[in-house]
């Protein structure tokens, strides 16, 4: 394989990585809690600039990152109080639903930039070379994001299939009411359903500042490819989201030999419109 492909095709594992993460998250609030969160990509940026501004006092990344998380949760919680529980008190429509999360997302963009400025950010981190296999250069921390995606996947994975708080979420993915009369805690359901989503979500937003810088407008213009990941993948299917995340990053990032950098965007968009096209259930089926 060239070396020039495989950098690209490396670099969108990466990103598709990133996207994954976050895909997860926003198809739980959408199989479970029948969200459809716009301001999901700006709680991505939440996590990186949280990550970066503890990182800045002199905190290891990782425990900068650590913080960052429970920052995330805290805001994602108080969202839920404030907004979104009353809301479904309410019964509010769909579309009331995504107006509020349009402007919860303008509402945290602009947050961003009133405490924290316009400017680039980078983290505070050790210059380490790039790895050498064979000739062809692997940059270091794009192989972090990578395996920390890894393990936080396998991490997932057990919660859901292993826990009793996983099969309820399975549970009330699947029939919220019939959940209910189950006997399942419904809205202990949602408090985690945020806690995870939370959590898969500052971690994607803590990464992606290993690899890019901290800007007000990152998880805005990555908000298309997570709603693709999640549109792909199949609503409400957490492989699926896992799986189509990764495909949006490196169809992202081979979609430059043929159309250049700047229409990154509008592949994802595509791929968006043909499933839904040709297959709106998604590949795995919601």
């Amino acid at each position: 394989m060239d070396s020039t492909i495989f950098q690209a095709l490396f670099n969108g594992l990466a990103v598709g990585s990133i996207i994954a993460l976050a895909a997860v998250g926003l198809t739980l609030t959408m199989g479970i809690l029948r969200l459809s969160n716009f301001a999901h990509g700006d709680f991505l940026t939440v996590g990186a600039y949280l990550t970066w501004w503890i990182n800045h006092f002199g905190l290891n990344i990782w425990l900068s990152m650590a913080i960052a998380l429970l920052g995330t949760i805290l805001i994602m919680l108080a969202g839920e109080q404030l907004l979104w529980k009353p809301l479904r008190k309410q019964k509010a429509s769909s579309t009331s639903l995504i107006i509020v999360s349009i402007g919860l997302a303008l509402f945290l963009r602009n947050g961003i930039l009133f405490i924290w400025g316009g400017s680039n950010q980078n983290y505070d981190l050790p210059l380490v070379e790039a790895l050498d296999f064979g000739g062809l250069k692997i940059a270091y921390y794009r192989l972090i994001v990578i395996i920390v995606t890894i393990l936080a996947i396998v991490g997932l994975h057990l919660v859901l299939q292993k826990t009793k708080i996983g099969k309820g979420m399975r549970a009330v993915a699947d029939n919220i009411d019939l959940a209910r009369v189950s006997g399942i805690n419904v809205e202990q359901i949602v408090l985690f359903t945020w806690v995870l989503t939370a959590i898969l979500t500052a971690t994607g937003g803590g990464l992606y500042g290993l690899i890019t810088a901290v800007r007000p407008n990152m998880g805005w213009f990555l908000i298309l490819p997570i709603f693709a990941s999640v549109i792909l993948g199949g609503i409400g299917n957490v492989y699926g989201a896992i799986t189509g995340g990764l495909i949006i990053g490196v169809a992202q990032e081979l979609s430059v030999f043929i159309v250049g950098s700047e229409y990154k965007l509008g592949v994802a968009l595509l791929i968006m419109i043909v499933i839904l096209l040709v297959r709106p259930q998604g590949i795995f089926g919601k």
